[in-house]
This record gives C-alpha cells, sequence and structure tokens, in this order.
C-alpha cells in the first residue's frame, strides 16, 4: 500500500518538473524573440535617420508639396509619409530635430526617390515662389533674408537664420 502514495508522489514530481522546465522553455524563447524584434526595428528606425533610405528606386514620381507657414515638423512629416515621399514620419522628424533643420513654408517638387538629406537639401531652402526678385524675400518671421539667399546658393543645405543662429524653428517647433 506504501508503493501507491510513493509512485503517485514520484509521478506528480515528475510531472510538475517537465511542465516546470516547457514553461521556461516558453518564456526565455518568447523573451529572445521579443528582444530580436525590438533590436531589428531599433536598427531600421536608426538606419531610417542616420542611413540613406528611399522610397524608391530611381526614378521615381514627382509630387508637389505644400509647407504651409507656421506648420510644424511633424505635421509636414505626416503629410510627407501621406504622400509616400519619406518612409517613416518619426525618423524623419527625429533627424530634423537632431540636425536643427529649419523648414520654410512654400511649394516644392519632390521625388519619392529622394533621400531624407536631399529632401531637406530643398525644403529648408525659401520656396522660389515666396521670394520676390529683387526685394529679398521674407522669411517666417519677417526679417529679410538676402544673405541666407547668398548663403544657401553656395550651400543649400546649410539652414541658419540670417544673424548665424537657429533657435527658433520656422515651423512653429522649437
Amino acid at each position: 500500500m506504501t508503493s501507491k502514495p510513493t509512485t503517485a508522489r514520484l509521478v506528480l514530481k515528475i510531472t510538475s518538473f517537465i511542465l516546470r522546465l516547457l514553461l521556461n522553455i516558453l518564456f526565455y524563447t518568447i523573451a529572445v524573440i521579443l528582444i530580436v524584434r525590438a533590436s531589428n526595428i531599433t536598427y531600421d528606425f536608426c538606419y531610417q535617420i542616420f542611413g540613406q533610405v528611399t522610397v524608391s528606386q530611381e526614378p521615381g514620381r514627382d509630387i508637389k508639396f505644400q509647407v504651409n507657414k507656421g506648420e510644424s515638423t511633424m505635421n509636414v512629416a505626416s503629410k510627407l509619409e501621406i504622400n509616400s515621399i519619406i518612409v517613416n514620419k518619426y525618423s524623419f522628424y527625429v533627424k530634423a530635430k537632431l540636425k536643427k533643420h529649419t523648414i520654410m513654408p512654400g511649394t516644392y517638387t519632390l521625388n519619392t526617390s529622394m533621400t531624407y538629406d536631399e529632401i531637406f537639401a530643398i525644403i529648408t531652402v525659401p520656396s522660389s515662389e515666396k521670394t520676390n526678385s529683387g526685394t529679398g524675400g521674407s522669411d517666417v518671421s519677417g526679417e529679410t533674408d538676402t544673405k541666407e539667399e547668398n548663403n544657401t546658393a553656395d550651400n543649400p543645405s546649410e539652414s541658419s537664420d540670417s544673424d548665424g543662429t537657429n533657435d527658433t524653428d520656422a515651423t512653429g517647433d522649437n
């Protein structure tokens, strides 16, 4: 009679051990899968910020894009993503903030095969429709930007204000 309770206890211990082992294996497998996925997402996001990503290969397609006065950088990024000009609005926004780009209002022609840097080179320079020839157009803050026009003609990626600083984003963000 003592063998039945001992056998039942032994079976219970073995079953308990196997169940705990399987649960541990399941937990660690899920943890590894989550870590790998989080790493892939982080890598892709960082590559979008620091790499040269495009929506499509050359020649792409041209899209007219308008930036309104006072529009936030995130709103511009959202519109670019909706128009399939950029891959990810969040990576575009982070890159704009890291590089301290000032997005200027105006109408631009952008291509789906452009990298983020190429897009910034275009949308951080005042649109030709906004500047009046001979009068030295004005930026969003109302200051004249004749000095900036001369600087950006030599280096289109430069996006500083006329006094050389970039304290306030013309899009309404700091």
